[in-house]
């Protein structure tokens, strides 16, 4: 994780000083997100530095936890999360309306949520620990609720102060980002897992305690990646988009926004070509980009990566082939250790490579 020790000072409501040897608690690309929260999130939530920094602690690991995960999601997609994209607020620069941006906005409230939830369990906040509010209840047959249920009340009431601060607009892009943080979230909720343990004679199990427990963050990023593949476009005419855009504009499309899709992600755009390098979008293009080509133990959409990224992209496909050492021919020596040789392994990565034709033309055209 990068230092950040300068951001910390701008963060906290509080004097930080001296700054410099300040523990490294928040990644570099979440300074200027986080940095305007300001002051109304410390008066809600605490009454001082020592729990101000420990929320914010967390909330900065859950949303690296988030990026990390849309990181892996869309690696070997035209679109890969670049840093330029993970600005959650339409207060400055972010402010595209893409299926992308539907995307970064749930996975990193999901993130924040399910950091917040774990550590509330774990008895990391004094004022937070499991939801016992269900234990002893009946649940159905043959089971009752019971044990350390993972307090996602308490995680949903962070992460929705902590995010949707970020939002200070009423606009189109703010309520849709409002609204995808919000699928984010109930993501948490719908992935979370029901935990039992036997209880009995001899284990018979004739009864059983059950809690809910989150799922593996990993669960939740597969859910979200669905939800982004099945996301909803809202339909709004240019004037209304440009009002939206606009620092003065406050059309809010309430009627768009239905109860029924609450848990869907929405956007309001459609996304441009990733293919191409386009500096003023912050679009890098898929040329130079590593695929995936024969490999073993990759999923079909991961082998097809070759032909997204390169050839549909008029892009052709590089082998280039490094020599690696590796151990080998280990056996195990009595006694006690394990002698291994050193063989030379050919190991062959690809890359999309413009062709020498093509980037002759390009050359001539800019000449």
């Amino acid at each position: 994780m990068l230092c950040c020790t300068q951001c910390l000072c701008l963060v906290s409501p509080f004097p930080l000083t001296p700054c410099q040897g300040s523990p490294c608690l928040i990644p570099i690309h979440l300074c200027l997100t986080f940095s305007l929260l300001g002051r109304s999130v410390n008066n809600f939530l605490i009454t001082g530095p020592k729990a101000y920094l420990t929320y914010t602690t967390s909330v900065a690991l859950g949303a690296q936890s988030g990026i990390e995960e849309c990181k892996f999601q869309f690696a070997w997609e035209r679109w890969n999360c670049p840093e330029n994209a993970l600005q959650l607020s339409t207060h400055n620069r972010l402010r595209s309306a893409t299926r992308e941006t539907s995307f970064i906005h749930a996975i990193s409230s999901a993130g924040v949520m399910h950091t917040i939830t774990k550590n509330c369990s774990m008895g990391d906040f004094e004022n937070c620990g499991c939801d016992g509010s269900k234990n002893g209840k009946t649940g159905g047959h043959g089971w009752i609720w019971g044990g350390c249920s993972d307090n996602v009340e308490f995680g949903e009431r962070i992460s929705k102060l902590f995010v949707d601060s970020l939002e200070k607009g009423k606009d189109a892009r703010a309520l849709m980002n409002l609204h995808n943080n919000r699928a984010g979230r109930l993501a948490v909720r719908a992935t979370m897992k029901r935990t039992c343990k036997c209880h009995g004679i001899s284990g018979s199990c004739s009864i059983q305690t059950c809690w809910l427990q989150l799922a593996d963050f990993r669960e939740m990023g597969d859910y979200l990646k669905a939800k982004y593949d099945q996301a909803l476009k809202i339909e709004m005419d240019k004037q209304q988009l440009r009002a939206g855009n606009s620092a003065e504009g406050h059309w809010a499309p309430a009627e768009a926004f239905l109860p029924s899709a609450e848990a869907e992600l929405i956007f309001l755009e459609e996304s441009p070509d990733y293919c191409t390098c386009n500096s003023s979008l912050g679009i890098y293009g898929t040329e130079g980009r590593e695929c995936l080509q024969n490999s073993h133990n990759t999923s079909r959409w991961e082998r097809r990566s070759c032909g997204r990224l390169c050839t549909e992209c008029g892009l052709q496909v590089e082998e280039r082939k490094t020599e690696v050492i590796i151990s080998c021919n280990c056996k195990f020596q009595w006694c006690c250790k394990v002698k291994c040789d050193q063989c030379t392994h050919v190991l062959s990565k690809y890359y999309c490579t413009r062709s020498s034709g093509s980037a002759q033309s390009l050359s001539e055209g800019s000449a």
